[in-house]
């Protein structure tokens, strides 16, 4: 039988098939073409250039890196009643020190415009004496309603009123709805706390005109807590009548601001990090290449004309 002809090879290395053709047709798509390391020049000053470059790289991700484990805290404003699960009532929590006025004589009376008129509330509070007696430290936790009216502590609840009461005071705590304990929120929750009347005059009235401004606070798995803020101011008053001198009291006069404020939670996406971190590199490295090939190009031309010279 004659001899037949030799089948073509299609396979890596065979016959009409030259060896890395496979790989040449692969690189096509090669967008980050290699440059062989013998046709490129270290120099000093791009490792200089190139230390400082990752350095700075390094310095910008730590900062970004801070910025996402940081939860953020965003603020907004709405019109709009936040807690209407609350059956339009608010939970205040007092707590004011009289110590110059026997606990006998120390009331809370509650007023306001849907017709609440209630003279010595007494349900979730209680007195501590103070000074052997002599003074009365009051602390209660009550509601109001959302409306404008006031409530205020006197001696109108006590069986005998007394002559000259002394409402000499100092308030502890004066807030509404839940405590927040959020450190990154700064807020006046707690506005007349601490204020002293001490040495003010013992016959006098005082009235604390309160604008509460409800506030909601929602962390990242979206729990929101309602709280109020208010704003606070005062004045002091010996008040009389046409049958002598009123008997004095501490007012804590209030309303509602119809203004929302809202505090969010918030973490930087991750895909929002990721982009930043890119950016972050390719950009450093974009400007860098730039400043090194400035800076060789210079040294180049220099070293010519240096040479220019000396023939």
């Amino acid at each position: 039988m004659g001899a037949r002809p030799a089948k073509s090879h299609s396979h890596l290395g065979g016959p009409g098939h030259p060896p890395g053709a496979d790989k040449l047709r692969r690189g096509r798509f090669d967008i980050y073409r290699k440059v062989p390391k013998d046709l490129t020049q270290p120099t000093y000053t791009g490792a200089i250039i190139s230390i400082c470059c990752c350095l700075f790289i390094l310095f910008l991700f730590l900062s970004e890196l801070t910025g996402f484990i940081t939860t953020e805290i965003v603020n907004e404003l709405y019109v709009d009643d936040p807690d209407k699960d609350s059956g339009g009532k608010i939970d205040v929590s007092l707590n004011i020190s009289l110590p110059n006025l026997h606990c006998e004589l120390v009331g809370l009376d509650i007023q306001d415009e849907m017709g609440r008129h209630e003279v010595g509330h007494i349900d979730n509070s209680m007195k501590i004496p103070l000074n052997n007696g002599v003074g009365c430290r009051f602390e209660g936790q009550f509601s109001i309603n959302k409306v404008p009216g006031n409530f205020h502590v006197s001696t109108h609840s006590a069986t005998a009123q007394p002559q000259n009461p002394d409402m000499t005071h100092v308030i502890h705590k004066l807030s509404f709805g839940d405590t927040l304990q959020v450190h990154n929120v700064h807020g006046a929750f707690n506005a007349l706390g601490g204020a002293d009347r001490l040495a003010s005059n013992p016959l006098a009235s005082h009235d604390y005109i309160l604008k509460i401004v409800p506030t909601v606070y929602e962390d990242k798995s979206g729990k929101q807590q309602y709280s109020y803020q208010y704003t606070v101011a005062n004045k002091e008053y010996v008040a009389y009548s046409h049958t002598g001198r009123i008997i004095p009291a501490i007012w804590f006069r209030y309303d509602l601001s119809p203004i929302t404020v809202k505090y969010t939670e918030r973490r930087q996406p991750l895909y929002r990090f990721i982009t930043t971190i890119c950016a972050i590199i390719g950009g450093t490295f974009t400007v860098a290449g730039i400043l090194d090939s400035c800076i060789f190009t210079a040294s180049e031309a220099w070293k010519k004309i240096q040479l220019g010279k000396m023939h």
